[in-house]
């Protein structure tokens, strides 16, 4: 599991993370949650390696990562799929899935056939180029390539943001079947309430940059979580 101990974190001198600390097991989902402007993203940028923390320490199957940076993080197990899905848009599908390699070092460059079950799509456009895919789409494809990389722990920044119903319903099945494979640690930050309420095993709310509430799902009212995450 992936455990946070009183992370901090400054984008220049103004501090925008204060003391975070939540614990992500294997086999759940911790959906956090809040409105804009909490710290929620640069929570996530901090355990991805992708901005420096000032302070705290991150702990992933006992082991201490030291003030990770991405390579670092995503070859110890932390995927990340960022808000805005970040897909190299003149690559094609087949090599936007081919980057997820550079994390894997000596082992197999071919794209699993697990990956392509959870996004048939995928296989389908293939040779199509990143950027002619739908927002939907891109999405999908920046969720498979982090699981290309084998993760123990799965960042997932505002995955339903300008996507369709149809494929908002399809990314939270997947979610819930590789959290139910158990292998996974899963950390959702939503925005879309119903679809993070769906899902999230534990809940943990964030205001200016602090934890408010930190608590398993069965323990959280929904009218306590939705008046938490409306402040």
């Amino acid at each position: 599991m992936l455990d946070v101990d009183t992370l901090a974190l400054k984008y220049g001198q103004s501090q925008i993370l204060h003391g975070i600390s939540l614990t992500a097991k294997r086999g759940e989902v911790t959906a956090i949650m809040g409105t804009n402007g909490v710290g929620k993203t640069s929570l996530l940028k901090a355990l991805a390696g992708r901005h420096p923390m000032s302070g705290g320490r991150i702990t992933l199957d006992g082991v201490v990562l030291d003030r990770p940076n991405a390579v670092q993080a995503a070859r110890a197990g932390i995927a990340y799929v960022p808000q805005g899905r970040e897909v190299f848009p003149m690559l094609t599908v087949a090599e936007n899935l081919q980057t997820g390699f550079a994390c894997l070092e000596g082992r197999g460059h071919t794209v699993p056939d697990h990956v392509y079950d959870l996004f048939p799509v995928l296989h389908e456009m293939s040779a199509r180029r990143g950027g002619d895919l739908s927002g939907g789409q891109q999405q999908q494809l920046a969720i498979a390539r982090a699981l290309i990389t084998e993760p123990s722990v799965l960042l997932l920044d505002e995955p339903t943001e300008g996507i369709q119903p149809n494929i908002i319903t399809h990314i939270g099945e997947v979610i819930a079947k590789l959290r139910d494979q158990g292998e996974i640690a899963i950390i959702l930050v939503e925005q879309y309430f119903d679809f993070a309420f769906r899902l999230g095993d534990r809940f943990v709310t964030m205001n200016r940059g602090e934890v408010t509430l930190n608590k398993p799902a069965r323990d959280v009212p929904r009218g306590e979580l939705l008046s938490l995450v409306s402040v």
